[in-house]
């Protein structure tokens, strides 16, 4: 009696934990060999007496936390930037992914000129690269002639009076909302352009997601007699929260990119030649932002659900 043999085979989910490992090996080699080496050399410069030599080199001496120290009771400034960055953070993201989920809702639905109001929303993106920020900042200085300022007839007409009174309308509105809701919803109005203008991949990804769902789910939610409401909480959003915990991340470090920090960081290290300080500032900024991805990527990924 023979005995055949089964051929050992990786089971499905191996083959796609290959298939994953394979997907961000190129990610893992760029990290490893680029900005491994550039937090180690942050590390170096922030616990170090930095000395410029002649021949275009540095050394450096162990300095302990002098430069911590420096930063955090010393500096005019560091703090309070640091604090807004965050506070904007915190209050800019989930505005954004509010933002995002809502126009990829709107920009899914079929309408008559659907790819060109998809295309006007991720302009902003493309607005934002350093090229054509520097042509439109020259155009706007061509345009006025060199200078950057306001009619006085304009602020004369703006101010008269003809104008929507907000202050009336914040009032009416803190007899209803509590204190605490009501600045925040006055600081979303205030930041609606920076909303905007970064929620471009952002929309993409859900409009990604949303295109995903398998019209399936859709009929059978409206043959069980589900209202619009119901069948968002039950199948649009369960379906879209993976690209949730995404959008979330690469909003975060989005804002940690632009953020005032790194601003101060580069002008400490590239104007004042203070290659220590400058490295404690982006050091304790990575460390916050990191922080924030940690907890806030924890309650959203046990939030999340995940389709077998």
């Amino acid at each position: 009696m023979t005995v055949i043999k089964k051929k050992r085979g990786l089971t499905l989910v191996q083959k796609r934990s290959v298939s994953g490992l394979l997907f961000i090996s190129p990610f893992v080699l760029g990290f490893l060999i680029y900005y491994v080496r550039s937090i180690i050399m942050t590390l170096n410069f922030a616990f170090s007496d930095t000395i410029d030599l002649a021949t275009g080199g540095y050394t450096t001496d162990f300095a302990g936390l002098k430069y911590f120290n420096q930063a955090f009771t010393e500096h005019a400034s560091f703090r309070q930037i640091l604090t807004q960055s965050l506070g904007d953070m915190i209050i800019d993201v989930p505005l954004i992914l509010f933002f995002s989920l809502f126009m990829a809702l709107m920009l899914n639905q079929k309408f008559r000129g659907r790819t060109l109001a998809r295309a006007i929303f991720f302009l902003p993106v493309l607005w934002n690269s350093a090229a054509v920020l520097s042509a439109l900042e020259t155009a706007q200085s061509m345009m006025l002639g060199g200078g950057n300022t306001v009619s006085p007839i304009v602020v004369e007409t703006m101010g008269s009076g003809g104008g929507v009174n907000v202050e009336y309308y914040i009032d009416l509105l803190g007899e209803a909302f509590p204190t605490g809701l009501l600045d925040y919803i006055v600081g979303a109005v205030g930041r609606i352009s920076n909303i905007v203008g970064s929620s471009g991949v952002q929309i993409v990804i859900f409009l990604a997601a949303l295109q995903s769902i398998s019209p399936a789910l859709y009929e059978v939610a409206k043959i069980e007699g589900a209202t619009s409401y119901e069948t968002f909480w039950k199948v649009t959003f369960p379906m879209v929260s993976p690209l949730l915990l995404t959008n979330m991340v690469y909003t975060v470090v989005d804002s940690f990119i632009t953020s005032s920090v790194l601003d101060l960081s580069y002008s400490t290290v590239f104007t004042e030649n203070n290659y220590s300080l400058g490295a404690v500032f982006s050091l304790v900024s990575m460390v916050c932002v990191c922080g924030i991805l940690l907890i806030a990527g924890g309650w959203v990924s046990k939030r999340t659900f995940y389709q077998n």
